[in-house]
């Protein structure tokens, strides 16, 4: 697979992980593990629902520590069983438009090291403008996804 090219609207996070890829998109893709990783603890997640196929649709809520709740759905654009994932929020089922955008992720999974024991893990959230890729920074999108691939990395070592 080939590397992707970054844009100017992109805030990009890289990991080698000591987890196979099958295992890191294990954890991408079955709900009930996505619960345990996906947000920043003391953030939880209250209920993910994905259909993974171009097009499918995704819905992953999150809980902040007082219980309110903040739905996120979007659509698949691309799947790659193991390789990569591409969805975004411009879209839900149905190929509806959503009303404001935010952005497209594009999660890449490369095996690296003797046998693929490791996986180069890149997460790319590309942004519709500029302004929303600052206020996705500022927001503190790399101690957030960061805090996240410690949490992804930590449960891949148990599966």
């Amino acid at each position: 697979m080939s590397t992707n090219t970054t844009h100017a609207q992109d805030l990009v996070l890289t990991r080698l992980i000591d987890a196979p890829a099958a295992t890191l998109y294990r954890c991408w893709t079955d709900p009930e593990l996505m619960k345990q990783w996906f947000v920043p603890k003391p953030w939880t997640i209250a209920r993910v629902e994905l259909d993974l196929r171009p097009g499918g649709g995704s819905l992953v809520v999150m809980r902040d520590p007082e219980g309110k709740e903040y739905p996120n759905a979007g659509v698949y654009l691309e799947v790659v069983p193991e390789r990569k994932l591409v969805f975004t929020d411009a879209y839900t089922t149905g190929w509806v438009p959503t009303e404001k955008p935010f952005m497209t992720a594009i999660v890449t999974f490369e095996p690296e090291g003797e046998g693929g024991r490791q996986t180069r893990y890149t997460a790319i959230a590309r942004h519709w403008t500029e302004e929303t890729r600052k206020q996705h920074e500022a927001m503190g999108f790399h101690t957030g996804w960061g805090i996240c691939a410690d949490q992804l990395a930590a449960l891949a070592a148990t599966l």
